[in-house]
């Protein structure tokens, strides 16, 4: 049973696969717009009703592992040492998350097809900034519940939302200037760990030993 159920999710990890690589080719081919899901659907050699098994709409497809970046990154939180640094907790998140893009997003052009659109199409924005919102939503609760006598819910949202908006201004300017995805990586990496200085006092003893609690006033 267990094999079987191994079978039917590589298959399916295939099929997912086959629609954004269809979708990458086609919106370079012949632009986003002029590409619809039937046209994905049949380059990629299944049905129609098959693609809306796996997205819910055209621009869904250009945001094909972004639920699995942030599963990710909560993970990252979830599972840190004992006694763990905040800082050391959320660059691991960001690590993991960056090193997803560079496996998948960056190496296919997808991740550039998304970053031209996002800001000429306002259907993919408005799709892009609601995942965003979405991992920052969730990577924040999850911070909040692992720190609890340390963050409130303001503080851990404004927190993430620096760290990851930082990350996605930076990887959507790299790839503007079509730097290749090395430089992009490196470019996401970067914009980490400038966002990451900001928690560096929360993590630093004070002169009686404890560390500065960043709860609003």
């Amino acid at each position: 049973m267990t094999g079987e159920v191994g079978r039917r999710e590589r298959k399916k990890q295939l099929t997912r696969q086959a629609l954004v690589d269809a979708a990458v080719r086609l919106f370079t081919e012949r632009g986003y717009d002029q590409t619809s899901v039937a046209d994905i659907a049949e380059v990629a050699d299944v049905s129609k009703r098959t693609y809306f098994l796996h997205f819910a709409t055209k621009e869904d497809v250009l945001l094909a592992d972004g639920g699995t970046r942030i599963d990710q990154a909560v993970q990252a939180i979830e599972e840190r040492r004992p006694g763990a640094p905040m800082r050391e907790v959320l660059a691991e998140a960001a690590n993991r998350m960056i090193d997803n893009a560079a496996g998948g997003d960056l190496p296919n052009g997808l991740a550039a097809i998304r970053a031209r659109l996002v800001v000429t199409t306002p259907a993919v924005q408005a799709r892009v900034l609601h995942t965003l919102f979405t991992a920052q939503t969730r990577i924040a609760a999850a911070l909040r519940t692992a720190y609890p006598d340390t963050l409130d819910d303001v503080t851990a949202a404004g927190l993430v939302g620096a760290l990851t908006g930082a990350v996605s201004a930076a990887a959507v300017a790299s790839l503007r200037l079509g730097e290749p995805p090395e430089r992009t990586r490196a470019a996401m990496h970067h914009a980490a760990e400038m966002a990451l200085h900001a928690i560096d006092s929360l993590d630093t003893p004070d002169s009686a030993g404890h560390t500065a609690s960043p709860r609003r006033p």
